[in-house]
């Protein structure tokens, strides 16, 4: 597939000069911190060195205050409480970080996390009734909640209060609960707006802890499954959630909580975790519980205080992924089929495929990988309890959320937001939605949207690529939106040696530039680039710096994310 290479726009130079003598730091260092809003040597300060004091006060957030005075009511009197959560990740670490937190504390207290197939997401009448027929008159939500208006009034009327602790984006109306939670609100004035569903969470013991004078150090203990949430929730890696991400891989990476650590242990990895290993390892086998059989075996391995306990649920979490992985592949290899198999399908600007046999649980896996391959808004649709659900994915800067909301005469109920969303509608009307997606999107995508883009950061010669910038450069993680991992571009390099392939699709080897030592490289998914790397033989590649270890030897590799030849 072409890319388009994409480098970032200049920025002040004397800027740039000027914090890089401050700094002490090359150029293109600097220029890395600028792209990210740093300009000044403080801020690079707090950029470097994550603290926990740089944690906002939690108590700045709208209706936290009301928050807390319902629970220690609840607690004063005895209530029993429902901490209720999303059957994701972040929803599952929401619910182990709140319920643990409380659980230590106080008896009256359960967790109840949604069946995927026969509740859907959020807030459903069949939890609300659970709560009131067994004499729960509080119910915690995390990670959802912030547009059930209906369900809140309906709980209302049973006699179970909530409190929403949310981090979407609100609806015209808020839901009617005792507390909302959520810093996207209008009126929330909360400096960070980025945080996870288990983020709120966190907030809330937070706020809870500081009020009852309970060392910050018992709540700290949580932020390993922080961390989690918001690598594989794909919220923004910068302020508040940057320190949480810090401090979370930390403990991830020194003293896991046993749930986390028997995650680790099957997930087959050695050595530390970076977000990334925690988005391709521990997110899947924890959303695969859900996704396969029952979340709420998510929950009891976060919260297991018993390291056998924690070995057999990490276990059976691991089978169930492995089952994940063979659903997914047999879906995609069938959604492929179909695909290349039309040629109306192949020439469109959308794809929306639908087969009543796939597994609900994994077609937002298909979606993504269908959206990799043909790089345009996805749709991959099933059936489910009488109705058509699907997945939805889209490509950089095009909106999905609100091209389905020009689709919504035709659906039961969709959410979700720009790049992700899911979505259900009565079996009569999937032809017709497909017309309709494919109308709307035709007309509203540009077309270097349907180009996957590459995003360069700076132009580097190999030769600036020595122990103390790739130092300075790793203390920019952890990595993720608004601070991605940074692309370079090196033009007119040489393979030094000979080029080969890894597998059937990847190539594996050493270049160099005029003045530079020669790097060790790997360009996944580019084998058909190979027959034209000869010794000699000039190109430009865009690339992640990284450490390599081998066999305990550490050395600079080069991931290669795009390769140009005689352009």
């Amino acid at each position: 597939m072409n890319k388009r290479w994409t480098v970032r726009d200049n920025v002040d130079d004397e800027v740039v000069k000027k914090l890089a003598a401050d700094l002490n730091i090359d150029t293109v260092l600097s220029t890395l911190l600028v792209n990210r809003g740093i300009n000044t040597f403080e801020e690079a300060r707090y950029f470097f060195r994550p603290d926990q004091r740089h944690l906002h006060d939690p108590f700045l957030m709208k209706d936290m205050e009301k928050a807390i005075e319902r629970i220690e009511v609840a607690l004063a009197a005895g209530e029993k409480i429902l901490i209720y959560g999303d059957y994701d990740v972040d929803g599952t670490t929401a619910v182990a970080t709140v319920y643990g937190f409380f659980k230590e504390r106080y008896e009256q207290m359960e967790y109840y996390i949604p069946d995927r197939y026969t509740e859907g997401y959020g807030i459903s009448t069949q939890g609300i009734d659970y709560a009131a027929d067994n004499g729960f008159t509080l119910i915690i939500a995390l990670d959802c909640g912030i547009k059930s208006v209906d369900k809140i009034e309906y709980a209302n009327t049973r006699g179970v209060d909530f409190i929403i602790c949310d981090h979407h984006l609100p609806g015209a109306e808020l839901p009617a609960a005792v507390a909302v939670l959520d810093p996207k609100r209008n009126d929330c004035e909360y400096p960070y707006k980025e945080l996870s569903g288990c983020g709120i969470g966190f907030k809330l013991i937070q706020a809870y802890a500081e009020k009852h004078d309970i060392p910050f150090e018992e709540v700290a203990r949580f932020l390993d499954l922080v961390a989690i949430s918001i690598s594989c929730d794909i919220v923004h890696i910068t302020g508040e959630n940057r320190v949480l991400a810090h401090f979370g891989l930390q403990k991830i990476n020194t003293d896991p909580c046993i749930g986390v650590k028997a995650l680790m242990e099957v997930s087959g990895r050695t050595g530390s975790f970076t977000i990334t290993d925690v988005v391709f390892l521990l997110g899947p086998r924890i959303n695969a519980a859900g996704r396969i059989d029952d979340a709420k075996h998510a929950v009891e391995l976060l919260i297991a205080c018993d390291e056998s306990v924690a070995k057999e649920k990490g276990a059976m979490i691991n089978t169930r992924n492995t089952e994940r992985k063979g659903h997914d592949l047999n879906i995609t290899d069938e959604a492929l089929s179909i695909i290349d198999n039309d040629e109306e399908l192949i020439g469109r600007k959308s794809t929306v495929v639908f087969n009543e046999n796939w597994h609900k649980g994994v077609i937002g896996i298909v979606a993504s990988r269908l959206t990799e391959k043909y790089y345009r808004p996805t749709i991959v649709l099933t059936r489910s309890n009488g109705h058509v659900a699907g997945s939805a994915r889209s490509v950089l800067g095009y909106d999905l959320y609100e091209a389905l909301c020009e689709c919504k005469d035709l659906l039961i109920q969709f959410g979700g937001h720009k790049y992700a969303a899911g979505l259900t509608m009565e079996p009569e009307n999937v032809e017709a939605f497909k017309a309709r997606f494919e109308e709307v999107v035709s007309a509203t995508i540009a077309p270097e949207q349907l180009i996957q883009q590459i995003q360069i950061d700076a132009e580097l010669r190999l030769s600036q690529i020595e122990p103390k910038f790739f130092r300075i450069l790793n203390q920019f993680a952890p990595f993720g939106p608004e601070n991605m991992s940074p692309v370079f571009i090196s033009k007119n390099v040489y393979v030094s040696g000979n080029a080969g392939l890894v597998g059937s699709a990847h190539i594996k080897m050493a270049v160099m530039q005029e003045g530079s030592a020669a790097f060790d490289c790997i360009a996944f998914n580019h084998g058909e680039y190979l027959p034209q790397l000869k010794p000699g033989v000039p190109f430009d590649i865009c690339y992640s710096i990284e450490e390599n270890v081998w066999r305990e030897r550490r050395t600079i590799q080069l991931n290669i994310k795009g390769i140009r030849i005689g352009e």
